[in-house]
């Protein structure tokens, strides 16, 4: 609970500190960057949580890391004040809260569509634009593809779904014949 109090406020000063400049994009994009070298990398995991380590050795791999991450001057000072804070742990964390914060301030939805054969771009765009219609958002789908439905459509967005799916429906004339 304390871990995601602490990704939300470095989060939230992140997206306030973005939206200032319309930079929020931009920030997601460095931020993803910098997570998936910290996710692929297990030595540089560990560089940061070895108390052998001076604050300042750390802030120059970070500064190296920034470098390549072709980050921003905004975003290479706030991997900076992490390591400062030594805050460098909760970075995964705070890149997810970042993400649903800056898509809550920009107005998108990211639903999690599943369909049991790939769509084609029409038919995504379909989907999409209905969805615009009905949440009065901008709507950026996540496709996957789940052979177990046999057909149709499950759509996630949040908390809620909407499953639409062959397997459901036969599932529930199941039921309807079951109870007779």
């Amino acid at each position: 609970m304390i871990n995601n109090a602490i990704a939300r406020r470095y989060a939230k000063a992140l997206v306030q500190l973005g939206s200032e400049g319309g930079l929020i994009d931009l920030f997601r994009n460095e931020l993803s960057v910098v997570d998936g070298l910290f996710r692929d990398n297990s030595e540089l995991r560990a560089a940061f949580a070895d108390p052998a380590l001076t604050q300042d050795q750390k802030k120059n791999i970070m500064k190296e890391l920034a470098a390549k991450a072709a980050c921003s001057e905004l975003v290479g000072n706030f991997l900076l004040l992490l390591v400062d804070k030594n805050r460098v742990a909760f970075l995964g964390q705070i890149v997810q809260t970042y993400e649903k914060l800056a898509d809550e301030f920009s107005g998108v939805i990211r639903p999690l569509i599943k369909t049991a054969f790939p769509l084609d771009d029409s038919q995504v765009a379909a989907i999409q634009n209905a969805l615009e219609k009905k949440t009065g958002m901008k709507v950026v789908p996540q496709m996957v593809v789940d052979p177990s439905l046999l057909g149709g459509i499950v759509t996630q967005i949040g908390d809620i779904a909407y499953d639409n799916s062959v397997k459901t429906q036969l599932k529930q004339i199941e039921d309807i014949l079951q109870k007779g």
